[in-house]
């Protein structure tokens, strides 16, 4: 192999990470091939190989999106810490509260709801990631139905902090949300002058929900 020529499993990765980002700052409908291309770096066959058209792009990457978002939120709730603890800390992970959720922003864009394979692969995720939130909560104890209660409560005032951050231009409304919320579920106040700051952008798993 010639040095510094990329392998196909290389440029594919290239291309899936490149129309991820460029999914998530401008939207689906509005990214075209040639622009994931140009951003990407590999040559032109690669991408016709890979991805013959736009809509095989779009299932990679929104795929790789909600798989890498829904793993980082099973790190925080799976494990041997009490239940109620990770969940606690699904909540609090360091997010880019400015940027948005990547997997929340898909929602609003209507070339993925108008897609019944793209639709489908965000809808899972939600159900996938309140399944996990909810198995957390039963394990701390509550009911079934109060879990999946409280489970909807956790995930929406995630989304919808990134929401208020956005529109108001402060990551505190992020800190804000969660520190209410965080009080309510476990009758604990939380310290508004902690160290930890649950919205920093240099964290690696900001693009998670």
């Amino acid at each position: 192999m010639v040095v510094g020529m990329s392998t196909p499993t290389d440029a594919r990765d290239r291309l899936v990470a490149a129309a991820q980002e460029m999914f998530a700052s401008q939207g689906v409908g509005a990214t075209s091939p040639r622009q994931v291309l140009a951003a990407s770096g590999v040559g032109q066959g690669s991408l016709y190989h890979h991805f013959p058209t736009k809509h095989d792009l779009a299932a990679a990457a929104v795929g790789a999106t909600v798989e890498g978002a829904l793993t980082a939120a099973r790190r925080d709730l799976e494990g041997a810490t009490p239940a109620l603890d990770r969940v606690v800390a699904y909540l609090e992970r360091p997010r880019d509260a400015l940027a948005g959720c990547k997997v929340g922003r898909l929602t609003s864009d209507q070339a993925v709801m108008d897609d019944d394979g793209l639709r489908d692969v965000v809808t899972a995720y939600f159900v996938r990631l309140l399944d996990a939130v909810a198995a957390s909560l039963r394990e701390s104890g509550m009911p079934d139905d109060a879990a999946r209660d409280r489970a909807h409560a956790a995930v929406a005032i995630v989304q919808g902090g990134y929401v208020l951050a956005r529109a108001t231009g402060d990551p505190d409304a992020m800190r804000a949300a969660v520190r209410g919320f965080v009080t309510l579920v476990t009758d604990r106040p939380t310290d508004p002058t902690d160290p930890t700051d649950p919205t920093d952008p240099t964290d690696p798993t900001e693009e998670t929900a």
